[in-house]
């Protein structure tokens, strides 16, 4: 619990001279605070950076029912969490901006071993 909530810490990087510490929360500067929110991994196509698509439903008071909505997400992926796949559930932490768009990161990733 180094940052805060409850998630294991990952190893040490391999490669600390090309590591990016300034925004990784577990082994550089970067404090998490705010919401932690777990979502479902959609997309890894830009480097360093993954979408997680949350899934909830909201109640439409005029029909008495629920419908789904979906958000999609942002979050930077640290060096040392970079397995992570399309599919996998993982959990996000909020954080300062850390880019136009990223203002979540990565801190664990819930499906399995990996």
């Amino acid at each position: 619990m180094a940052i805060g909530i409850d998630v294991p810490t990952p190893p040490e990087p391999d490669n600390p001279e090309d590591y990016d510490y300034e925004k990784c929360p577990f082994h550089g500067q970067l404090s998490v605070r705010g919401q932690t929110r777990e979502g479902t991994v959609v997309s890894t196509d830009m480097e360093k950076t993954v979408i997680v698509e949350r899934e909830y439903d909201v109640f439409v008071p005029k029909y008495d029912r629920y419908m789904k909505r979906r958000s999609r997400i942002p979050a930077h992926v640290p060096g040392v969490l970079d397995s992570l796949e399309v599919g996998d559930e993982v959990k996000i932490a909020e954080t300062r901006p850390l880019s136009k768009t990223k203002s979540h990161v990565v801190v664990e990733n819930l499906s399995g071993d990996r």
